[in-house]
């Protein structure tokens, strides 16, 4: 069941060579990071928050160094709302994202979420489960500005940073913000730290295959898109969980065994091991093995989205 967080506000951390990271304590469902890299007279925001008030006590937090260093640019490192809901409150920057991400922002509004969390019966009691601490009333989607394919160099006050596209992996269009000069990078939702990664979109190979990019790269410092600051022991991490989740979900689909069977024969081993068995949001795993297979069918269907969060309730124990 997901536990209650013990710290509600985010807090900026200084990094070092002008980079910021805004943590969400706890990490779970909806509590993202976001970041700050501040050049001469400029600034790039990686990320808003999933609501209105989160995301202006972030900018709040960020004021005294962006108070001469306005922030110019916002890249959104990919659609999920609470890694882009708050555009709106960065008035006068350009916004940023992959053209992936771009298109798929557009396809889960926060009215829909507002919705879902209003709804009468069981489903409403289900997504408050999840999303009922936020406030999606009031949210004006903002897309982007400018978006891109493949690679981009943005010029942030006389400093570098690089866009590079990693998905479809977490979702359709996920991004990378790399800061050469400080060896920092900015992941989004290709890290989870300390909870669980989940597949929306897939394949998982290619999620594996940013971790190694990652990697191979001169990174020192680690934002992960929900979780604490990390280094690449974290990338390690994360890319062990899902070469995990990868071998055994295709030896169950060899096995003809359905896509939640073997979520649940899966979830049983995970909470049994030492690597895995501490992470949070572990019902994730119903949706990652429903990506496994969807790579190894094409013919093979997923659920609904309720019905994804239903399962992933159901393996949590959430009523």
């Amino acid at each position: 069941m997901n536990q209650p967080l013990v710290q509600r506000h985010g807090e900026l951390d200084e990094l070092g060579d002008g980079c910021f990271a805004y943590i969400q304590g706890g990490g779970g469902w909806g509590w993202s990071n976001a970041g700050l890299v501040v050049g001469d007279g400029a600034s790039l925001l990686v990320d808003t928050l999933f609501d209105l008030r989160l995301t202006e006590a972030m900018l709040a937090a960020m004021a005294d160094h962006t108070r001469a260093a306005p922030i110019g640019t916002v890249v959104n490192t990919h659609a999920n709302g609470d890694h882009c809901y708050g555009n709106q409150l960065v008035g006068g920057a350009q916004i940023v994202a992959s053209s992936a991400t771009a298109h798929e922002m557009s396809e889960v509004p926060p009215s829909m979420l507002a919705a879902l969390n209003a709804a009468p019966g069981d489903v409403g009691d289900l997504f408050r489960s999840f999303f009922g601490e936020f406030e999606f009333d009031g949210i004006e989607p903002r897309l982007p500005d400018r978006t891109f394919d493949g690679r981009l160099e943005l010029d942030i006050g006389g400093r570098v940073v690089e866009l590079i596209e990693v998905g479809p992996a977490h979702t359709r269009g996920d991004t990378l913000a790399y800061v050469p000069d400080a060896a920092t990078i900015y992941t989004g939702d290709i890290l989870f730290i300390g909870g669980t990664p989940i597949v929306w979109a897939g394949p998982i190979s290619n999620w594996i295959d940013a971790c190694d990019l990652m990697l191979g790269m001169d990174v020192d410092t680690v934002v992960p898109g929900h979780g604490p600051v990390t280094d690449k022991a974290g990338i390690s991490t994360v890319r062990d969980y899902l070469a995990f989740v990868d071998r055994e979900a295709t030896e169950r689909h060899a096995a003809g065994l359905d896509a939640f069977e073997a979520a649940r024969d899966i979830g049983r081993m995970i909470r049994a091991t030492e690597d895995f068995g501490q992470l949070g949001e572990f019902g994730r795993i119903a949706v990652n093995v429903d990506a496994v297979y969807r790579s190894l069918d094409p013919a093979h269907r997923s659920a609904d989205v309720v019905e994804q969060f239903r399962r992933m309730g159901e393996l949590e124990g959430i009523d």
